[in-house]
């Protein structure tokens, strides 16, 4: 199994000195990711402008948007994006994507709530394929949208979402999913793995789907883990009004290094196919701690 490191971009207080950091030190770790999601109404950067700047400073890891909300954009636009993300990364890019949890990320930017819908990220995800095949997805067009990824058909695109009928809609058109494990309980993806699997088992699919998930967590003492995980959490979930306490009280990771290596070990043997980290600080000895935390 895989483990990449996400970008704790819903922290606020980024700089250029940071990106520069982080990027550093995840890039030269033992990594294979770096990822990082989409927001509009909150501190996180710009997706496509963060990753576009990710890709150029790395050299090896993975650029994973975990992920896009996809519904946001105009899918003609957006697969000129990324396709371009792929090329400056040469050909280092996996989208993730999904509908979003928060209806004021549309009405922020004039999109229409009412397009956060399965059914509508299908479509434009099935868009941006059509471009990056070369087609003409507009009438009149004298040449196709270019530039064409650099990954033959377009880079992997895993599906961020939960239930049966966002995943039956996946197995027609994702590579795989991007899960989250919100507890950090391996059970719980486990449990997401085999609703994938059996997904794609419906849909007559030949692969089996990727499997990739992801937590929040906390390297440390119970106590100081637990406060800073509550912190960054209770932060995040701004919108989830009285539940939000009890999310930041239950949700994440907070254990010493032996106790992360035991917890990716089940990850592994559950069948996932990458796990993601989700730092809940900015401090950048976050990926140096875990980097230690993963030598054998």
């Amino acid at each position: 199994m895989k483990v990449g490191m996400t970008l704790p971009v819903t922290e606020p207080g980024w700089t250029r000195d940071m990106v520069l950091e982080w990027t550093r030190r995840i890039d030269e770790g033992p990594f294979s990711s770096l990822a990082l999601g989409e927001r509009n109404v909150f501190p996180t950067p710009d997706i496509v402008s963060l990753m576009s700047a990710c890709a150029a400073l790395t050299e090896r890891v993975k650029i994973v948007a975990s992920v896009a909300v996809v519904p946001l954009h105009d899918p003609v636009l957006l697969a000129k994006q990324y396709a371009t993300i792929d090329m400056i990364s040469g050909g280092r890019l996996v989208l993730g994507v999904g509908i979003g949890g928060r209806e004021e990320d549309y009405r922020a930017i004039g999109a229409d709530p009412g397009h956060r819908r399965i059914a509508e990220l299908e479509r434009r995800v099935v868009t941006m394929k059509r471009v990056w095949a070369g087609e003409s997805v507009v009438e009149g067009l004298l040449r196709p949208v270019e530039p064409f990824p650099v990954q033959s058909g377009g880079p992997p695109i895993l599906a961020g979402v939960l239930g049966p009928k966002g995943l039956a809609s996946a197995a027609r058109w994702a590579d795989g999913i991007s899960g989250m494990a919100m507890t950090g309980d391996p059970g719980e993806a486990g449990l997401a793995f085999g609703a994938a699997r059996e997904a794609w088992r419906q849909a007559g699919r030949d692969q089996p789907p990727i499997l990739n998930t992801a937590t929040w967590y906390a390297l440390g003492d119970a106590e100081g883990g637990r406060r800073q995980i509550h912190r960054h959490l209770h932060r995040y979930f701004n919108w989830m009004g009285e539940a939000r306490e009890a999310m930041a009280q239950k949700f994440g990771f907070v254990g010493q290094a032996s106790d992360l290596r035991d917890m990716l070990n089940r990850m592994e043997d559950l069948g996932a196919d990458e796990f993601l980290l989700i730092p809940t600080s900015l401090d950048a000895d976050e990926v140096s701690r875990v980097a230690d935390a993963l030598q054998p």
